[in-house]
């Protein structure tokens, strides 16, 4: 079943203004605490201008994030053509935990497929799960995020995988960020009116992001089988 929790604006309209330089608390009042500092230029196309984006022309270039799992499978597609990226999409993909899991991965799949074949997004991010402290979320988890991966790939759609830290590193600027700072960051990024909820949407707009922060808006559905290799190790 999927759920939409956000439509930041139609798939089809314009480059917005550039969000430049953003400082977010990092969910602690008081003076003298300390703050998170993203610079929202480097989720920016290289060498355009405001000017030279409002005169072009161009098709909607999307990607899309994934946070995979069974039981709730969070999905952002981002328009990424032209300037800052927005959101076309945003929310969660839900299977009911009284089926088995064959037909729960099959309705996951049937989902991830409307998705896909609504937006073509030209890569899909997906959020790899490194450690599970409960074994059966982690298998879960493993293969909601197998089934969708090859669901993209058998399309000829480019897959790249980032680890929770490197998302975290890119969105927020460091690896310790919690939950309700990262989604303190995907709602100034993508300029919604209130951080994405539940968590699983706000994360795989966090992986989105990262796609497009490492790759450029222009260039990330281009480089996809060399992420790893760029990023660095995983960690």
């Amino acid at each position: 079943m999927r759920l939409v929790t956000t439509v930041q604006e139609d798939p089809r309209s314009t480059a917005t203004e550039p969000l430049g330089w953003l400082r977010a608390r990092d969910g602690r009042d008081g003076a003298g605490e300390p703050s998170l500092l993203v610079s929202a230029d480097r989720f920016r196309s290289v060498g355009s201008t405001e000017r030279d984006i409002q005169r072009a022309t161009v098709e909607p270039v999307f990607v899309l994030g994934v946070d995979p799992g069974l039981s709730r499978c969070g999905y952002c597609v981002l328009r990424t053509d032209g300037g800052t990226p927005r959101a076309a999409a945003l929310g969660v993909l839900r299977t009911e935990a009284s089926h088995d899991v064959p037909r729960r991965l099959a309705e996951l799949r049937d989902d991830f497929r409307s998705l896909l074949d609504e937006f073509a997004p030209v890569s899909v991010a997906v959020e790899r799960v490194l450690f599970q402290v409960n074994v059966r979320t982690a298998m879960g988890v493993g293969q909601a995020s197998g089934v969708l991966m090859a669901e993209a790939a058998a399309r000829g759609i480019e897959v790249a995988e980032y680890s929770p830290n490197q998302v975290k590193d890119a969105v927020a600027g460091h690896g310790d960020a919690d939950k309700q700072q990262v989604q303190r960051m995907v709602q100034i990024l993508l300029d919604l009116p209130a951080p994405p909820s539940p968590p699983d949407a706000a994360d795989a707009a966090a992986v989105a992001l990262t796609h497009v922060a490492f790759w450029g808006p222009a260039r990330s559905g281009q480089c996809c089988d060399r992420a790893s290799a760029v990023i660095g190790p995983v960690r």
